[in-house]
């Protein structure tokens, strides 16, 4: 099998279930303390189809969070547009769900009411964030556990916590910033099977960044790997290998094709983030 570059094609939105997410000529730059600009982000143009499942990876410091955050409205881009559902995205939407890396459970509150917590705020009326919590609880694998508090769980159960306390409100699409990255290779492992199980049930469009080149192609259709600041999309390598894979795909010739093409793509970005790094180091010792 050989990894496989695409450029996905326009889709309309499938009412109720998914959005598509189109980053339109979007870069992005921050100001510095000695007064100089870095630019982030470089003129990205990309699109996810609705109900697509986008995995983005890349060297460390190249952008892929601040991408992550135009997406989702946290940051507003220096210039482009990002739109979703054919809509601007100029702050947080309700309709876009968004999962981080660090525990956002609320512990004195128990699982149901922590999956209810968003609905709540939401305006859903109290029948129906009942309804909607269980079956997300359910949804996640965590039924049972509907009275615990989250000091009582372990950490890959609150990341299903707050999983199910996003889909719960429904959004159009799924954010992921390196959701599993405070967990053991083997709960990432396992809770990464339930993630792409949920996607599948729920035709949600997913966008996840990852630093796992592995977990990427195991849960993702598409990978976009990005380069080494300013970040751009170097490559998108369509992941085709069975839907249901899983683990023991990592062993195949298929994989391994698709993950050294990956993998040399983010080396070569990463060799030139370590060399500009000592560059910077033995100009500050000589200045």
């Amino acid at each position: 099998m050989k990894a496989q570059t695409t450029r996905a094609a326009d889709a309309s939105l499938p009412a109720g279930s998914a959005a598509d997410i189109v980053i339109d000529n979007v870069s992005m730059s921050f100001p510095t303390q000695d007064g100089t600009v870095v630019r982030a982000i470089d003129h990205v143009n990309e699109k996810v189809d609705a109900g697509r499942f986008v995995a983005i990876v890349g060297p460390s410091g190249c952008g892929k969070s601040t991408l992550l955050s135009l997406i989702a409205g946290l940051q507003t881009p220096t210039s482009g547009e990002v739109r979703i559902g054919g809509e601007v995205v100029r702050s947080p939407k309700r309709t876009t769900g968004v999962v981080f890396q660090e525990d956002s459970t609320l512990p004195w509150k128990t699982v149901l009411d922590n999956v209810c917590f968003g609905m709540r705020v939401a305006g859903v009326p109290k029948r129906e964030q009942l309804e909607r919590a269980q079956q997300f609880i359910t949804l996640v694998g965590l039924q049972g556990f509907e009275k615990a508090h989250p000091p009582q769980l372990s950490g890959g159960m609150r990341q299903r916590v707050a999983i199910a306390r996003t889909l719960a409100l429904n959004p159009n699409a799924l954010l992921m910033d390196e959701p599993f990255g405070a967990l053991d290779q083997q709960t990432r492992l396992l809770i990464g099977a339930e993630v792409r199980r949920i996607w599948r049930e729920t035709h949600k469009t997913v966008v996840f960044v990852t630093h796992d080149i592995q977990e990427a192609i195991l849960l993702s259709q598409e990978v976009w790997v990005m380069s080494y600041r300013p970040g751009r999309i170097l490559d998108r390598v369509v992941i085709d290998l069975p839907e249901n894979r899983d683990t023991s795909s990592v062993g195949t010739p298929e994989f391994s094709e698709v993950f050294n093409h990956i993998w040399g793509l983010v080396r070569g970005e990463a060799m030139q983030a370590f060399a500009d790094s000592e560059h910077a180091g033995l100009a500050g010792n000589h200045g």
